[in-house]
């Protein structure tokens, strides 16, 4: 079977194949110049298909389904006139590649950067990013990470509310815009992971119900009807997403895709919809002759998404560890609130740091049971942690960063703790020199009910989660524009500098294991690579340390005046004879290296 949508043939020719197995007579309403109504054939599982000639890239369609309402395709690629508006075809071979030597990046050396295109510039653009990643390679950071960009109503949203899982947003610069972006990006060493949403549909301009039965009424996720990945007909709803998966990888080229909350996506069949994917884009990687990495967002803990197909698990290649966050959070903030309340004691950050879960089948008080399981075998360099990322900013009623809520000596501290971690960093955009802007919720919905109801649903989460400050309307224009990072105006160059020196020092440190263990109830020693990282989150002073024994030299403080602090308070070598005591400013990170292992 040839893909989904309007496959461009080349010659002015395009096959279309709908799924649509309720309809007896489909047909494609080709628009424009030469406007003419092609008749589809019905083939087997409820498929209909076409070919037609004198078809350019770029040609405006609708379905008509049984002579009645025309609709977009929802194997779209490009939705120019918006989600109500025509599909067009695309030809995936316009863009003249320049690429052919990239082989996609090492998982070993990932460092993620969060970015959301809408905010991340004035223009909002794929293109107007290009500029800026001579910037992020200076940096130290090796893959963007870009929040959806798959066709969502309007020209301002998270990306989460996309309804067309294989189509470019318009806004953004359309498909041709994210194969420079990408292009680009390998052109300067970037890898790039693509955020996707394959446990919901937005609520406006989702058209797939009036196509077959892509959802389930038996499953509800908290976004509303879960997608039918395991009842009757799902064997075609499942087409459609893997191809989305692929299509990004084959199309677009990018190295890695960001699987987001696979907790939601709900699926008691024999053979996961989540491991049918991961096969999928590892085949088309092969073909292509590149890396692809495959990284879950879950809240469950659950290393099976790890694990490969051999030993039962899904085959994926890492997983977000939110309790990593949220140990981390609720020590430099002190906030217990919510999913906090299991945190706040440093035995869960050390738990984090030797397992990448910091619950592994441990009660958890806030869910009232237990909670994960033992990652038992998987590299750590299969978690991804954070300081901050879009949704943990971003879900706060106004949005504050850390930086609004602690000092610069806990940022600073945040920014070792996350990146001398033996796992993979991920920064969220502007966190690299201390911005203060807020990240908020925003969505563009044209419809004014749906508008209002998002509105009235935004004030009774923040209420239910405790918050006091009342969120600003998501649909103003001017809560979209208080999201962009102020960068260099509202930067701290110091802060830039120390995540510039954390990365260059963590390739000295590699990505093997590390041994953690918490001296005291403010301190976490982590021995990696002849290096010892002493965390303090405590006020300062002498901290005894029971540090292996032979001479060691000072690599970094996080307290030094280069990086904006006070100045170092740690000695600048110290000997120890299997113990020792060192000077330690206020929540502060010293690095020492073994004297003969320096890098």
């Amino acid at each position: 079977m040839t893909g989904l949508g309007a496959s461009y043939l080349g010659d002015g020719r395009c096959r279309f194949r709908l799924w649509a197995p309720g309809a007896v007579r489909a047909e494609v309403h080709l628009l424009g110049p030469g406007e003419r109504m092609v008749p589809m054939r019905r083939a087997p599982r409820g498929y209909h298909v076409a070919e037609a000639d004198r078809v350019a890239p770029g040609t405006r369609y609708r379905y008509r389904l049984d002579g009645r309402e025309e609709l977009p395709d929802p194997a779209s690629r490009h939705q120019p006139e918006g989600v109500h508006g025509p599909s067009a075809v695309v030809d995936p071979a316009a863009h003249a590649w320049r690429d052919g030597t990239w082989r996609g990046p090492d998982p070993g050396a990932l460092i993620l950067y969060e970015c959301h295109v809408g905010t991340f510039t004035d223009e909002g653009t794929f293109a107007a990013i290009i500029p800026r990643l001579p910037d992020l390679v200076r940096l130290g950071v090796t893959a963007l990470e870009l929040m959806p960009v798959a066709q969502f109503p309007g020209a301002r949203n998270w990306g989460y509310d996309g309804v067309y899982p294989l189509a470019v947003q318009d806004s953004y610069g359309g498909p041709e815009g994210l194969c420079r972006l990408v292009d680009a990006c390998h052109g300067h060493g970037l890898a790039v992971v693509l955020d996707v949403v394959y446990n919901h549909l937005g609520p406006e301009g989702n058209y797939l119900p009036a196509f077959g039965p892509y959802f389930m009424a038996a499953y509800r996720t908290p976004w509303g009807a879960a997608l039918n990945f395991d009842g009757p007909d799902s064997d075609e709803v499942r087409r459609l997403f893997r191809e989305s998966a692929v299509h990004w990888v084959r199309e677009y080229h990018v190295d890695g895709l960001r699987l987001d909350a696979v907790h939601a996506i709900l699926d008691r069949s024999p053979r996961p919809f989540l491991a049918e994917l991961a096969a999928a884009v590892r085949r088309a990687a092969a073909r292509a002759g590149r890396r692809v990495v495959l990284i879950a967002e879950s809240d469950a803990n659950d290393p099976r998404l790890l694990r490969p197909p051999s030993q039962g698990g899904l085959g994926l290649d890492a997983v977000w560890s939110d309790d990593f966050h949220h140990a981390l959070h609720a020590l430099l903030t002190g906030e217990r609130d919510g999913y906090y309340a299991d945190f706040g004691d440093l035995r869960r950050l050390a738990a984090a740091y030797a397992h990448g879960f910091a619950f592994t089948g441990q009660r958890s008080r806030y869910r009232r049971r237990r909670h994960g399981a033992p990652p038992t075998g998987r590299a750590p360099r299969q978690f991804v942690v954070f300081a901050q990322n879009h949704d943990q900013v971003g879900n706060r009623a106004v949005g504050e960063r850390l930086g609004s809520l602690v000092g610069p000596d806990a940022v600073r501290l945040a920014a070792a703790a996350v990146l001398l971690s033996p796992f993979t960093p991920l920064l969220f955009m502007g966190e690299e020199h201390a911005e203060r802007a807020p990240f908020l919720y925003f969505t563009s919905h044209g419809d004014p009910a749906l508008a209002e109801a998002v509105r009235d649903g935004r004030r009774r989460e923040c209420a239910a989660a405790g918050w006091a400050a009342v969120p600003p309307d998501p649909q103003a224009e001017a809560t979209f524009a208080r999201s962009r990072p102020a960068g260099g105006s509202g930067g701290d160059r110091g802060v830039r500098r120390l995540y510039a020196e954390l990365i260059r020092l963590r390739g000295e440190l590699g990505s093997g294991p590390a041994r953690v263990r918490q001296v005291g109830a403010d301190t976490l020693l982590v021995l990696r690579a002849g290096h010892a990282v002493a965390l303090h989150f405590g006020s300062g002073g002498v901290v005894p340390l029971d540090l292996p024994a032979g001479r060691w030299r000072r690599r970094l403080d996080t307290a030094d005046v280069r990086w904006g602090g006070p100045g170092a308070a740690a000695p600048a070598e110290v000997a120890s004879a299997g113990a020792c005591a060192l000077d330690m400013a206020p929540r502060s990170c010293a690095v020492y290296a073994r004297v003969g292992e320096e890098g």
